[in-house]
Parts: C-alpha cells; sequence; structure tokens
C-alpha cells in the first residue's frame, strides 16, 4: 500500500510538535573506528530501508494523518554528514546535538535524519534524529540494533535475512539484545503482561468490566489520581521554555558497581539510579540558592505496553506514568527508600494505560484539544525521564565498534528537561537535554550523579562486613540495619 492511515495515537504524537519543543527522540552514538560515508549509506538502504515507514512521509487532513510513500526518496538527503573542527570535544558535539534538537524535521520528506559527524575527538560519531510518530522507545532500539552486528565481520544481507521488518523477533538475531530491553523496558516500573493483557482487553471489550470488578475499581482510582493531580514543587528547572537546548552526557558509572550496591541496598537499579537523579537534583537546586525542603519534582515516565514479540513492529505502545522524584530528602539511603516506596504503588496500578487511552482518544479529537488537555498535564510536571537497559557487549556498525551510545528524549508542553539513562557494554550513562533558559548548565546536574552514587557506596561500608556473609540474616532486617545506620 502507497498510503495508509496514521493511528490516532501516532497522530496525537505527529501534532505535539511545537516550536518550544520538537517530537524528536535524538540519539548519538561515537564508532571506534573510521566510519566511511558510503558504507553507512549501503547499509541503511539494506537495512533501515526494509521498514516501509522510512521510505513514507506524512500527509495531513481536516481530521487525519496519512503515511504516504515519498517517491523521491533520496538516502543522501537523510545521511549527512559535517565535520566539527580540530580539537573538538565534548563541548562542541554537545552544541552540534542541542542545535540539531531544535531543527524542524521537513515534512516533505520522511520524518528521520542521520548525520555523520567527523572530528569528535579524532573518531566518526552518529546524530540520529526520528519523529516519535514513527515509533516508541522500544521498536526504535530494536530498529537501531537491527543496523548493527555481534562482531567486527558485517553479515551478508543479501544471503541472510537479518531482520524481518513488522515482524516477530522470536527468530531474529538481535532478539539476545533487544529481549532485554523490552523486558526491562524504557520504562522505570514494571507493568506484568498480564495486567496488560487484560487492561487492553476491557478497554476493547467494556462489557468485561464486570469480570474484572478489582481491576476496574483499580482504573478509576487512578484515572483519579491523574485528573486530580496537584502541580509539583515550583522550582528555576519549572517554568515556560524558549526554543535552545542543551545537551550534557556523563563518564559511565561500572555496571557492576550499580548492581552491587542495589544487593546491598535490597532495592531495584531503577531504585538506586531514579534516587542519584533526585540527589543531583537536589545538589544543583541547592547550589543555586534554592531551598529544597520538602521539595518534589514530578518525572513523567514511558511504560512500555508492547509485547515482546513484537518490538520491531513500528508505532507508538506506552503509556506514561508520574513519578515523584523525592528531592527534599537529603540523607541518600533514605531517599532510596522512599523512591522504592513509591515505586512499589505505581506498579500494580493502571495509569499507564490509561494515558495511552488518552492519547488515542486525543488523536481523534480537534487538535486545539489535545493542545489543551496535554499542556494542561505538562503543567504538572517537570520533566521526561526514560531508563532504557541496552546491550552488554560491544556491538559494531559497518563494521566499526559502537563506544558510546546515548540519546535524549523529547518533552511536551512546557516541561524543558529530558533526563536519560541508558546501560552499555558494562556501563550506565546519564543524558540531560534541557531548556536554555531554565537550565543553561545541565552539566552541573549531570556531574553530581557520580558523587551520589559513591555516597550510596560509602553507606554501605559503614555497615558490619559480616552481615554481608551472614545467609541468616533475614532481608528485611538487613534493610532495617541499613536504614537505621543512614538515619
Amino acid at each position: 500500500m502507497s498510503r495508509e492511515r496514521m493511528t490516532s495515537v501516532d497522530t496525537a504524537w505527529l501534532r505535539m510538535d511545537s516550536p518550544q519543543n520538537l517530537m524528536m527522540i535524538v540519539g548519538f552514538q561515537v564508532f571506534e573506528q573510521p566510519m566511511p560515508y558510503d558504507a553507512l549509506c549501503k547499509l541503511f538502504e539494506k537495512r533501515l530501508l526494509k521498514f516501509k515507514r522510512f521510505k513514507q512521509k506524512v500527509e495531513t487532513d481536516a481530521t487525519s494523518a496519512w503515511w504516504v510513500t515519498d517517491r523521491k526518496f533520496d538516502i543522501t538527503y537523510h545521511v549527512q554528514r559535517d565535520r566539527l573542527p580540530d580539537g573538538a570535544g565534548d563541548a562542541q558535539m554537545q552544541a552540534y546535538v542541542a542545535n540539531l534538537a531544535t531543527q524542524p524535521l521537513d515534512p516533505e520528506r520522511p520524518l528521520w535524519q542521520f548525520h555523520l559527524i567527523e572530528n569528535y575527538k579524532g573518531k566518526d560519531a552518529l546524530v540520529t534524529r526520528i519523529h516519535h510518530c514513527i515509533g516508541d522507545g522500544i521498536s526504535l532500539v530494536a530498529v537501531m540494533l537491527s543496523l548493527t552486528d555481534k562482531d567486527g565481520v558485517a553479515a551478508d544481507d543479501d544471503d541472510d535475512e537479518q531482520i524481518r521488518p513488522e515482524g516477530e523477533l522470536e527468530s531474529n538475531p538481535w532478539q539476545p539484545y533487544v529481549k532485554p530491553i523490552t523486558k526491562g523496558t524504557i520504562q522505570a516500573i514494571n507493568v506484568t503482561g498480564t495486567a496488560v493483557t487484560k487492561s487492553l482487553e476491557i478497554l476493547a471489550q467494556p462489557d468485561k468490566l464486570v469480570d474484572y470488578a478489582q481491576i476496574g475499581s483499580q482504573v478509576i482510582k487512578d484515572g483519579l489520581r491523574i485528573a486530580l493531580m496537584q502541580n509539583d514543587t515550583a522550582t528555576r528547572l519549572k517554568g515556560k521554555p524558549g526554543v535552545g537546548k542543551v545537551v550534557a552526557w556523563n563518564e559511565p558509572l561500572p555496571l557492576d558497581e550499580v548492581k552491587a550496591v542495589c544487593k546491598g541496598l535490597g532495592a531495584s537499579i531503577n531504585d538506586v539510579l531514579l534516587s542519584c537523579v533526585a540527589g543531583a537534583l537536589r545538589n544543583y537546586l541547592v547550589q543555586h540558592g534554592e531551598d529544597v525542603q520538602d521539595c518534589e519534582i514530578r518525572a513523567m515516565v514511558p511504560v512500555n505496553l508492547r509485547p515482546l514479540d513484537q518490538a520491531l513492529k513500528l508505532g507508538n505502545r506506552f503509556g506514561l506514568v508520574p513519578l515523584v522524584l523525592p528531592v527534599g530528602i537529603a540523607n541518600p539511603i533514605e531517599r532510596v527508600r522512599e523512591v522504592r516506596r513509591r515505586m512499589d504503588e505505581l506498579k500494580g496500578g493502571y495509569q499507564a494505560l490509561l494515558a495511552f487511552s488518552v492519547l488515542g482518544v486525543l488523536g481523534l479529537a480537534p487538535k486545539p484539544v489535545q493542545t489543551f488537555v496535554l499542556d494542561t498535564l505538562a503543567k504538572k510536571a517537570t520533566a521526561v525521564m526514560t531508563n532504557v537497559p541496552g546491550p552488554q557487549q560491544p556491538i559494531y556498525m559497518a563494521g566499526s565498534a559502537l563506544s558510546r551510545i546515548m540519546f535524549w528524549v523529547p518533552q511536551s508542553g512546557d516541561i524543558g528537561m529530558g533526563v536519560s539513562i541508558l546501560s552499555y557494554n558494562g556501563g550506565v550513562q546519564f543524558g540531560l537535554i534541557t531548556d536554555t533558559g531554565l537550565c543553561p548548565d545541565p552539566q552541573l546536574i549531570i556531574d553530581g550523579f557520580a558523587p551520589e552514587f559513591e555516597k550510596l557506596v560509602l553507606m554501605l561500608s559503614m555497615l558490619p562486613v559480616e552481615m554481608f556473609h551472614d545467609a541468616s540474616v533475614p532481608p528485611q532486617a538487613f534493610a532495617d540495619a541499613l536504614f537505621g545506620a543512614a538515619s
């Protein structure tokens, strides 16, 4: 088919674009070996263009949006090249990425572009821009991984079908990489497959509510929580964003150390990392003279609603849940405990599913109605936050190893901050994209993540070492001793 109707949820994401916040997922990869431009174009032609969305542009009418094949498709437009000045490092690359994050994609062409950048610390890098209406984090990560190989020898795509576009993942050689991502997801909150299945069934068949009275009660409760949600604390990070953006990233934390700390705390990786985010935000606000007592910052967290075997099916299949970070808590151990408690409250709810349903309805409504509803919700949050567990072995693109992978999530309405957490090849990396007026110096926040993690390591070291080796000590007793030592 050369023309097909866009789903209402994808239409909602298409219409969320504003001059302040473009709905683009921006990625950044660094190659260990030189990346020839022609080899990159050839790779995309063979693998990326197997997905029809990347050859389709968008046409709109009064009521709908349509995917339409671009008869004038030109790979050299979508894969561009540039070069940084000699001696360019992180500052120059961050400025380059931030500038691209503010440049709209051409609506007369398929809504994506790759930029091959030479001379970043003497290496080649790749900046990715893909509009959110094409796919969500899970599907786009799966697509990006389909462009890679597990070693430095690129497979022969003509003889071996590397991917099955729009198909299942189970027979796919990339499944071992993508499976942890779709299982751990871009969400910081797990949603069980059973709960999601039942909830989707309710939405499709409202009469099923009588069979799921308990679920129905929880759905109503969560719906009221979203509707009656109060604004989070007014800080310098909250306000009316402008057009300019700033990006920042850190050196990765060792994933093994993060896991060890999580085991010692009896907490999940998400609990610990989100607590470090809250601590870094707290320190930033204190440095700028703000009162952080009782401060709470709400982050909208994407939650995957896509079945594992559909990771390569493009489109948006996720909801959002509001997670309130306890920025006002100074004690790092106590902050982990509070984050864990709040996460546990959200895990059994249906707020993500309700948000997904709302987007579907808004995609069918007039654009002014959608804008009003989403802007109202956006005013109740300060940030969008995602967490992606990625491959834990090096991966290769066109024969060149990827030494670093990073991405930044788009924000909507008046939200001026995006927080991204990505694990890859044994490291955990934090990325920030912020509005230049609200937060012109996000590197100060990024630089606070590692010290917050080190505080947790120090607190753990204060406990008697025998507690770690005594199997008779119940987990709860261990946790109580830990939190008691912290307080």
